[in-house]
């Protein structure tokens, strides 16, 4: 899943492998490059589960392929693609429904403490890793 090597990449539905991230919130890593920092995920999040407040320290990109997802640029509901540019806060980000979206970011989501601080950054080494520890535990 890394980018390491030019190779055309295919990720099989019926391979996915789901990793939970957060209470109702699981990701599927689909592919990460160290070269340019971006990484594609595909986000399963239940009802009621939100993101907590994050700062985007790289542009980003979302399809809704099922459900509701309600943030600071409106619901956007399955078959609606967002941008996300550059240094964009969202307060909280929240799945009104059992929700699906494919997501690109091009450099890291850093996640805020409610005094600003960084309690934790998603880049691209952090979904390459997460990855790496599921092969690891599959051999």
């Amino acid at each position: 899943m890394t980018d390491t090597n030019p190779a055309d990449l295919l990720c099989r539905d019926s391979e996915r492998r789901w990793i939970n991230f957060a209470p109702g919130i699981d990701y599927a890593v689909l592919r990460t490059s160290a070269e340019t920092g971006t990484w594609t995920v595909m986000f399963r999040c239940a009802k009621g589960s939100a993101f907590p407040p994050h700062f985007h320290h790289g542009a980003g990109e979302y399809l809704m392929t099922k459900g509701l997802m309600d943030y600071r640029a409106g619901t956007a509901k399955a078959g609606d693609y967002g941008y996300e540019p550059l240094g964009v806060y969202h307060e909280r980000t929240e799945f009104l429904e059992d929700s699906e979206l494919l997501f690109t970011n091009h450099g890291p989501v850093a996640f805020t403490n409610p005094d600003g601080s960084i309690l934790m950054l998603l880049d691209w080494k952090y979904f390459a890793d997460k990855a790496a520890e599921l092969d690891a535990k599959a051999a």
